[in-house]
């Protein structure tokens, strides 16, 4: 660091190191501040640099440091008031607030200590003439602390009956303070009112809503509010995450994180701030941030995770089980050592309370990745009755039977408890014969063998027709291996005995239909084969005819039985696909559709799921969203709990798509919620889960929930991969991200993903969306105040524009590099040079346009054009005046100067109003669809007649705008504010003549 020279470059110095990131850094800077302070010998100076201290030890983890320097100020104040000019005597009552709170913050400072700095703030605020609402409550906050509840409510009252001054903290951070009272008395409603102005904007200051998003978390979880919750948790962490000064609102979300089944996120929040296990400037916000961590171990070892690694305090390696025991031992200790101060258990009571606390919801989805860690293996549920006894195996064998008799989704499971507890069990052939048979029928590599030795067994305990049946099904199997010649070749034998059995009465039509419907399967093997070759129409009518014969077989008999219920389900579903097959789309939603109905008329509807899809599918092809829409809403229904992880990810996912397509991006963005929940649950997410995410943060971007979104997409990102999920998702993705950030003011961050997008597009053969994210890119950089790159990115977009044929947005990167010209390097020529330019293209572009529509659009840019031009030139003018005014009054005379520089003010005010003339006979060619332009371009001629002494002009130019809305109505904003800003130039125009 340079030394400081004067006083002026001091305090261009503190401002620079103010917009520094809160932390060590920057306290280091500040101690060096003062220093170089000290030697300019300016008792202003060093008063300058010791507030400037205060505050960034105030908003850092190194808060105790700031006692030092207050206690000076404070005795340089007592000794020399006269020094401190009125910012820094009122900014020295203020931080009185900010010494009380510190106190009690720091469990070494005795009580007696704080009551006495609270008397002495009383009296001096007196002193001063200030309201004692910021006195009480100070007063409030240490009642409140110790747990002397009749006190705390005396000063609350006491707080908000007194009147607001300059020293009652603003309105945000009284919000804050009030709502945590109510919601630590029981009261979560009366707190959410209390902080709705702030939740909603209304109000802010430098750390707020940060805390208020945080205290609501748990209130609203309390409420069932989840929902918003879930907002508050992803906007309010995105403000804390980079202000080392929030530790205690890092805590809530990590506590947040801990009662909401959101174990991993709350390790990934540990992992961010590993500085906040052991920095000790703040005991306060230690104690409260140790206590979750205590709470979230603990709920990992709950969770059978105890032995898992996870981030700690440096120096060594961590398990949950370790963590939980080390950050209760800190959190307790903290805790008793400000009881020993207070002389009261309240503070202990409430973090040994807080570390108890258990979960207040299941699991509540996030959005972002957050993956609940699995648990140990766990053993297995004792199965009903003694498995090791005859009886208990029967009873196993009983339910197994019941459950696959009617077609439960987890008989395969009951089947393979079965075949655990006969291990070394004395079975029947028949009994054997059923668990090969379902130990098959869950898959693997030797399925074809364990049917074949199914049915051996089924033979040998004299159910010849259940035998056929099982070989049937390995046949199957092997035309699902792609053996489907020698499938058919078996099945057309057992087909053959299975009907001679029938036909005899030596087996039933459950058997019969089992055989039948293999065959149909594999006939629809055959027939997906070679679906366009030469046997195509010949192996679709086979498969046609093998399903019908399914249909004859068990139609109007499925009310006997669930089995043969489903079967004719199947068969219709079949005879659907093979609609669709043949080209009848409409046909195949119909038979898909009685599929459905067929299978949750039989108690079934878990089967009807992948139908509903299928039909979802049709729908969409036909433009039928609303179709599409119940269809999946269906599948979702019918499947329930039964549907696996991923199966309901892409049910919702799928489902969010059609809806957010319709316009109705709230109830899309809950779909989305969920399959990024159903992904992250099946392991996807990665691939599936990034999609989602993807899709969520664009459908809250359309709800205007910026900070969500950003969490979202940027999560998404992590992700996401062009040869995954294709270079558009990825590019919607950061144009989406960008948008969220511009809208938060972070427009450094959105140039970047908006430049990182638009490299990708670049390579598209079509440039539109190339162009677009250039000069959204250009936009940002100029916001962020990168007036060089801004320029270069505007130029690619121009010559993109140029070479798309796009007149209207060449011409608006024109401009915007006239304005960027302005602030820059090149000034007022160069922005000159580039306006005009702006205009040759617009004219020329509305020479060449032959269609009426488009050369009404050329010529309301043109009048924009024209306009925008005259602005800038009376900006320029402007900002000449002020700086020539400025050098007047330094140099105290110097007439010659001051004459030339009014020369070129005027000059360019005439060229601004000739400029604005323009646009107002341009706006005029449009008729009524340029009035509102036209007007604006009046009013803005007569500012500038004005501005040249010309009052009479300006009058007649604001009576001009009068007439041309006489009549209209007040509905018309617009209206309304061109005629109040006439009247202003009215009342001007006669205040000057």
């Amino acid at each position: 660091m340079g030394e400081i020279a004067d006083f002026d470059a001091l305090r261009r110095a503190l401002a620079e190191n103010s917009e520094q990131p809160e932390g060590p850094a920057r306290n280091a800077r500040a101690e060096l501040l003062l220093a170089e302070a000290e030697r300019l010998e300016v008792p202003l100076a060093v008063i300058e640099a010791l507030g400037h201290q205060l505050k960034v030890y105030n908003y850092s983890s190194e808060k105790d440091k700031m006692f030092v320097p207050f206690a000076r100020l404070l005795r340089m104040w007592d000794e020399r008031p006269e020094d401190f000019d009125a910012y820094e005597a009122h900014s020295l009552h203020w931080v009185f607030k900010w010494m009380s709170a510190g106190m009690l913050d720091q469990p070494h400072v005795p009580l007696a200590s704080v009551e006495k700095w609270l008397g002495e703030m009383e009296h001096r605020y007196r002193l001063a003439g200030h309201s004692e609402r910021a006195v009480r409550s100070a007063e409030f906050s240490v009642a409140a602390h110790v747990g002397d509840l009749a006190r705390a409510e005396r000063a609350y009252t006491a707080w908000l009956a007194a009147d607001r001054d300059a020293m009652a903290d603003c309105h945000a951070c009284e919000l804050h303070g009030q709502g945590v009272w109510q919601a630590e008395s029981g009261r979560d409603a009366e707190a959410l009112g209390l902080w709705r102005p702030v939740l909603e904007g209304e109000y802010s200051c430098a750390h707020e809503p940060h805390t208020v998003l945080a205290s609501s978390l748990k209130p609203l979880l309390r409420l069932g509010r989840v929902e918003e919750a879930r907002a508050n948790h992803l906007r309010g962490f995105r403000l804390v995450r980079p202000m080392e000064s929030m530790r205690g609102a890092y805590a809530d979300h990590v506590e947040f994180c801990a009662l909401t089944g959101n174990e991993a996120r709350g390790l990934e929040l540990l992992a961010e701030r590993p500085a906040y296990f052991t920095d000790t400037g703040h005991p306060r916000s230690r104690l409260d941030f140790m206590a979750v961590v205590a709470l979230l171990a603990d709920r990992l070892a709950e969770l059978g995770l105890g032995a898992q690694r996870v981030p700690g305090p440096a120096g060594r390696t961590w398990t949950a089980r370790e963590l939980a025991v080390h950050a209760r031992a800190e959190a307790t200790e903290l805790a008793e050592r400000f009881d020993r101060r207070n002389g009261t258990s309240y503070v202990g009571d409430r973090a040994r309370a807080r570390m108890a606390q258990r979960p207040l919801v299941e699991r509540l989805p996030l959005g972002v990745r957050t993956v609940r860690p699995a648990p140990a293996p766990e053993a297995a549920a004792p199965a009903p009755g003694n498995a090791d006894s005859p009886a208990g195996l029967s009873v196993l064998l009983a339910e197994a039977r019941r459950m696959s008799d009617t077609l439960r989704p987890h008989a395969l499971r009951a089947w393979a408890a079965v075949a655990e507890a006969a291990r070394d069990a004395e079975l029947e052939p028949r009994d054997r014969a059923e668990i090969a048979d379902h130990e098959a029928m869950a898959g693997g590599p030797e399925a074809v063998e364990l049917f074949e030795r199914a049915a051996a067994l089924y033979a040998e305990a004299g159910d010849p027709g259940e035998a056929l049946a099982a070989r049937a099904r390995g046949a199957y199997v092997r035309a699902l291996h792609g053996e489907v010649d020698a499938a058919l070749a078996v099945v057309a034998g057992l087909y053959d005995e299975v009907l001679a059995l029938y036909a005899d009465g030596a087996t039933g039509v459950r058997q019969t239909a089992a055989v039948v419907m293999s065959r149909a399967r594999i006939l629809m093997r055959r027939m997906h084969e070679d679906p366009a070759g030469p046997a195509a129409g010949t192996a679709l009518a086979a498969a046609e005819r093998a399903v019908r014969e399914v249909l004859a077989l068990v139609d109007g008999r499925d009310g006997d039985e669930v089995r043969l219920a489903a079967r004719a389900a199947e068969a219709r579903a079949m005879l659907a696909e093979l609609a669709g097959h043949a080209g009848d789309a409409g046909r195949a939603a119909e038979l898909f559709r009685r599929a459905v109905d067929a299978y949750v008329a039989a108690g079934l509807p878990w089967f009807a799921v992948e139908y509903e899809v299928q039909v979802a599918a049709l729908a969409h092809q036909a433009g039928d969203m609303a179709g599409a829409e119940r269809a999946l809403r269906g599948a979702l229904e019918h499947g329930g709990p039964y549907v696996e992880p991923v199966g309901r990810a892409q049910l919702h996912l799928q489902l969010a798509e059609v809806i957010g397509g319709g316009g109705e991006a709230v109830e899309a963005a809950e779909h989305a919620l969920e399959a990024a929940h159903w992904a992250d649950e099946a392991g996807e997410s990665g691939t599936l889960g990034a999609w989602a995410r993807q899709q969520l943060g664009g459908f809250l971007l359309r709800q205007g929930r910026y900070a969500e979104a950003a969490e979202v997409l940027e999560s998404a990102l992590v992700d996401l991969d062009p040869g995954t999920h294709g270079d558009g998702v990825v590019v919607q993705a950061r144009w989406w991200l960008g948008d969220c950030l511009g809208e938060l003011g972070e427009h450094r961050e959105a140039a970047e993903h908006r430049l990182r997008a638009a490299d990708i597009a670049r390579h598209w053969p079509e440039q539109q969306d190339h162009a677009t994210l250039a000069h959204l890119a250009a936009e940002s950089l100029g916001s962020a105040g990168l007036l060089d790159e801004a320029d270069e990115a505007y130029t690619r977009a121009g010559e993109l524009w140029r070479a798309l044929d796009n007149p209207y947005f060449l011409v608006r990167s024109l401009r915007a590099r006239g304005w960027l010209a302005l602030r820059g390097a090149s000034g007022a020529e160069g922005a000159r040079e580039l306006m005009a330019e702006a205009v040759r293209e617009c004219e020329e572009a509305l020479a060449a346009a032959a269609d009426p529509v488009a050369r009404e659009q050329l010529t309301d840019e043109l009048g924009h054009t024209h306009r925008q031009f005259g602005d800038l030139l009376a900006r320029w003018a402007a900002e000449r005046a002020e700086g020539e005014a400025a050098e007047g009054e330094a140099a105290e005379g110097e007439v010659g100067d001051d004459e030339v520089g009014d020369d070129e003010v005027r000059a360019a005010l005439e060229a601004a109003l000739a400029r604005t003339e323009e646009a107002v006979v341009v706006f005029g060619t449009l008729g009524a669809g340029g009035l509102h332009g036209r007007t604006g371009a009046e009013l803005a001629a007569g500012r500038l007649e004005a501005d040249l002494g010309r009052p009479d002009a300006a009058a007649a130019r604001a009576r001009g705008v009068l007439a041309a809305y006489e009549g209209a109505g007040d509905e018309d904003g617009t209206v309304l504010a061109r005629r109040a800003e006439a009247d202003r130039i009215l009342r001007a125009a006669r205040a000057g003549a």
